[in-house]
């Protein structure tokens, strides 16, 4: 075990998944930090920066990421 890969090796692989009981809106920026094992806020900022720099881009992956992930 790493301090890059805290589950043990030959355990069953992470899937991503909305967390919708810690998200906001959708639970879309909660999933990703849980998957990533970081703090939600700041994926939160990443996508709201992302969002104003990237003219809306962010949006768009921010809607397909709810519209398609479980």
């Amino acid at each position: 075990m790493s301090a890059l890969n805290p589950r043990p090796v030959g355990g069953p692989p992470r899937q991503f998944r909305l967390d919708k009981t810690n998200g906001k809106i959708a639970g879309v920026c909660a999933g990703i930090a849980d998957y990533f094992n970081i703090d939600p806020l700041v994926v939160r900022l990443v996508f709201g920066i992302g969002a104003i720099a990237g003219f809306g881009s962010f949006i768009l992956l921010y809607l397909a990421i709810w519209a398609f992930v479980d």
